[in-house]
Formats: structure tokens, C-alpha cells, sequence
């Protein structure tokens, strides 16, 4: 299957003239790929060609397909206008949505399958804009020209199966390298967001950034300042949970886009960790992200955004605590608690979810907490408030404290792995015994107030607070002990039991 290029003109600086063709195994795939969306989308580009328009498959479907990736989502391109688009899928299609109309894009779905067809486009920002211009083109070659990377501007025209490359994404497929059609420069113009997605892509795929990319996201990164930050979160998001974070993040510090995204993250380069196991805590947040992805997989857990999220941002309070003692020792007293706070502050800045920042600033908040359980010293109240604290994040929790451990001392390694197993078989027993995540008094609000006869009021709380330490530290004490205790620590109040004032 030969590559179209016929219909082009001469490649502008940055896009060399392709002289390729598929293999049989790639030929196979967009063979693949049309028997996928069949017959629907068949039977659309019959449609379009029946009516004078042109119709292709674009983008990120055939990328992965080329790559052999589960194809999902079909996206589709057409010089029709929009108002043309809905005429002629009217009647045809089972449901339409014109919820991204505005961008020029029509959804659809037909016998179950979902699709979304895009005009021919170019989008652009103005020097101060945070939404970008829109402005429809005639041609396949200006719709693919003005896409993100060449490898995301390949083309399967339909019907007829023709794959159309003009700017060599087949060859930067085989590189594993990403480009742009046009110049960087002008690519991450038209949408700064570009400078994520490659970065996005980049640790996603494996790809390495092509040195004159590369150069461009430098200079222009400051312009994602114009972005949403919700568009941000998003990028970064698929970051977070690719295969690689380690890349993705590793690449916007190198290139100085995390200054626009994470800007506690490249401040952790001037940290010295106290234990000087590492160059610095930069590099030790780094590995912490790695091993807790390697934890993740050797438990069978899907990739989980707060777990990593919590492990790249576990130390960034440190440049803010970093105190130097004689004999040139560092310290980082309160490193967490201030962390959870930077932690929350950030994620809050670019838009996460209330639950992913509240998750995320407190396991950063208790990630320290561990390392006081020495040889196994703890009593069994302290082990039921460690996993009451952490409540539902305590899985997470057992996680990154493991991943923490990035000592190169094996005997030290191996004597942290033991004390952290004994903790968690001492929960594992008191869990057998009692749900730790949801102990509570054994009296509630209502059995407080009856017993003290009070009415609601802050005293009740204070009194609520009393007994679950004493649940905590001695286990389930039953309503008699419980009623009992709680009229000694009245008594010691100066409290009066009575009947509760009308």
C-alpha cells in the first residue's frame, strides 16, 4: 500500500519529502483498522462521497493502529462544514451531539458504534487569548499540516482505504521520535497545550522529542500560561498515569515546563537529602514515583493517579523546611505537613477533583508516620490509629511508604521491608478483630447526651473525642465501661450529670 503524496505540495523546511511505503504488517493494521470501524464508517464515507465530500480517518486511531495499540475512539475529518455534516448524517445516524460544534466538530452514533467527525481546521491563540480561534480549510494537506505530530497526522481516507502520510509519520513511527508537520514554533502557536501532549506522548509511547521540539518547548513554555488549567490537568493526568511518569516528568523539568505546571517539583533539585543517598530529593522523588508504579503492577492494580500523585509530590515541602545543623547535617522538620498543604494548594490551583486532593494532601501528610514504629515498639493502639488515620487510603498508604525506601543499604532495606511486613500483619489481625478504618466510641452522640444529660453542643464532641482514644487504646470497651469511663471524665470536668435542659 504506497503512500499518498501526490496530492501535496513541496514540504515547508521542517518536513522532509517521505518516500515510503507500508509494510505487509502495517498494511495489515490499517486493514485492521477499516474492518474495525466497518461498516459504519464505510457507509458514512460512502455517504459524503455520494454528496461531493471528502471523509478520513485521522490521527490517533491510525498511530495506533500503525503501533499494533487497541484502537477506541474513531475520529474522522471532512471538508464539510458542520451545518453540511448534520444534513448529511440526518435520518442516518441513531443519536447526534453538536456539544463541540463550536470547534467545528459533530458527534454520532450509529448501530453502536460512537464517532466524532471534524471539519477541516486550523486553531490558533492570540498572544494573550485563553481559547483558541477556529477556521475551517478546504483540504486534507491543511488539516494535517496544522496537527500536533507527524506521527498524529496520518490519514486513512474512506471509503477506499488510501493511507495518506505527507510529513513522515510512518518514519517517525519507526523512530520512536516526535516531530511536528510544520516548525515547533509555529505548531506550539497555534496551541501551547502541543508542549504537554508531546511531553504526554513522549511517556505514554516511549518516543523521544526531536532536539528542534525539544528547543521550541523551552522557549515557549511560558505560553502555557494561557492555557486552562483544566486542559493542563488533563495532559498531565495521562502523564501521571502512562506507562513511564518517570519520563513525562523527567522531560518537563528538562525542559522548564514544569516551572509552568509542577513548579515544586524542579525547586527539589536544590534539596540535599539528608542521608546522602542521593544527588538530590528531586532524584529521590523520582525513584519513589518508579517504585511505587512497580509496586502497583507486582500487586495487579490498575495505574492509580493519587497513589502516584502522592509519591512524585510526597516531598516537596522539603526546599521550604530545609534547616542546616552543625557538622553540616540538613534537616527537614514538619517536611510533611507542610508538604500536604503545598500538595493541596496545587492540585486545588489546577482544577483536580475535591476527593484526588484531599487523598492526595493526606497521604503526603502521613507519609512520614511509619518511620516511628521502630523495632515494632508500637502498641496496638497506636497500630489501630495508624490504619484508622489513614482510612481508606491505607492500601495506598502501605504503598508509598515501601516505595519510600530508596536506601542503597541493603541490611537497613532489608530491616524496613521487615518492620513494615510486621505492621502489616499486626493490622491484619486487629482487623480480623474489629473494622480499624470505621472504629467509633462505643457510645454515640445521642447515648453521650443521655448519659450527661446534655443537650448538642461542643461539649458532646469533646466528650466523643474522649472515648474513641479510649477505644483506640484499649479495643472495644462495651456501653457498661464505656458509660462508666465517660461519667469519670465528666466528673473530672466538673460536669454534673442531669436530665438535658427543655
Amino acid at each position: 500500500m504506497p503512500v499518498s503524496n501526490s496530492e501535496f505540495p513541496d514540504r515547508i523546511s521542517n518536513s522532509p519529502t517521505v518516500e515510503a511505503t507500508l509494510t505487509d504488517e502495517q498494511c495489515s493494521s490499517v486493514d485492521r483498522l477499516l474492518r474495525t470501524v466497518d461498516p459504519v464508517v464505510t457507509e458514512l464515507g460512502e455517504r459524503f462521497a455520494a454528496a461531493g465530500h471528502e471523509l478520513a480517518i485521522v490521527g490517533g486511531p491510525v498511530r495506533d493502529a500503525l503501533l499494533g495499540r487497541p484502537v477506541h475512539d474513531i475520529d474522522l475529518t471532512t471538508d464539510a462544514v458542520p451545518e453540511r455534516v448534520l444534513e448529511l448524517v440526518d435520518g442516518w445516524a441513531d443519536a447526534v451531539w453538536t456539544i463541540g460544534i463550536e470547534f467545528g466538530t459533530v458527534g454520532l452514533r450509529k448501530n453502536g458504534r460512537q464517532v466524532e467527525i471534524t471539519t477541516y481546521r486550523s486553531e490558533s491563540y492570540q498572544v494573550k487569548s485563553r481559547k483558541p480561534e477556529v477556521s475551517y480549510g478546504t483540504s486534507l494537506y491543511e488539516d494535517l499540516v496544522r496537527r500536533d505530530f507527524t506521527v498524529n497526522a496520518m490519514a486513512v481516507r474512506v471509503p477506499g482505504g488510501e493511507f495518506v502520510d505527507p510529513f513522515g509519520g510512518l518514519r517517525d513511527l519507526a523512530d520512536r521520535t516526535l516531530r511536528t508537520p510544520g516548525k515547533p514554533e509555529d505548531s506550539f502557536n497555534d496551541d501551547p497545550l502541543r508542549i504537554m501532549r508531546g511531553i504526554r506522548f513522549a511517556a505514554q509511547l516511549g518516543f523521544s522529542v526531536d532536539e528542534k521540539v525539544a528547543a521550541a518547548m523551552t522557549a515557549m513554555a511560558e505560553r502555557l500560561r494561557i492555557v486552562s488549567a483544566e486542559r493542563i490537568r488533563d495532559e498531565l493526568t495521562k502523564l501521571i498515569l502512562s506507562p513511564n511518569p518517570r519520563l513525562g516528568v523527567s522531560l518537563m523539568t528538562d525542559l522548564g515546563v514544569a516551572n509552568y505546571v509542577l513548579p515544586e517539583i524542579p525547586k527539589l533539585k536544590l534539596t540535599v537529602d539528608e542521608h546522602h543517598r542521593h544527588k538530590d530529593v528531586y532524584e529521590h522523588s523520582l525513584t519513589v514515583l518508579d517504585q511505587a508504579v512497580d509496586l502497583e503492577r507486582a500487586r495487579g492494580m490498575e495505574p492509580d493517579l493519587v497513589l502516584r500523585l502522592a509519591a512524585l509530590l510526597h516531598d516537596i515541602g522539603k526546599p521550604k523546611t530545609r534547616a542546616f545543623q552543625p557538622g553540616g547535617k540538613v534537616t527537614f522538620h514538619h517536611h510533611e505537613v507542610v508538604g500536604a498543604s503545598m500538595s493541596k494548594n496545587r492540585l486545588t490551583a489546577l482544577r483536580f477533583p475535591k476527593d484526588v486532593v484531599n487523598d492526595v494532601s493526606k497521604l503526603v501528610s502521613l507519609h512520614l508516620r511509619f518511620y516511628g514504629y521502630g523495632k515494632g515498639e508500637w502498641t496496638d493502639s497506636a497500630v489501630r490509629r495508624y490504619a484508622r488515620d489513614a482510612g481508606h487510603l491505607l492500601s495506598r498508604l502501605h504503598i508509598l511508604t515501601r516505595a519510600d525506601c530508596t536506601t542503597r543499604n541493603r541490611r537497613k532495606a532489608a530491616a524496613l521491608a521487615r518492620a513494615y511486613d510486621d505492621i502489616e500483619r499486626r493490622i491484619e489481625r486487629l482487623a480480623k478483630e474489629e473494622e480499624l478504618s470505621k472504629i467509633r466510641p462505643d457510645l454515640d452522640g445521642h447515648e453521650i447526651q443521655e448519659v450527661l444529660g446534655i443537650r448538642p453542643g461542643p461539649l458532646v464532641g469533646q466528650a466523643w473525642r474522649y472515648l474513641l482514644e479510649l477505644r483506640l487504646e484499649h479495643g472495644p470497651l462495651g456501653k457498661e465501661e464505656a458509660t462508666k469511663a465517660l461519667l469519670r471524665w465528666a466528673e473530672e470536668q466538673g460536669i454534673t450529670p442531669g436530665k438535658p435542659e427543655e
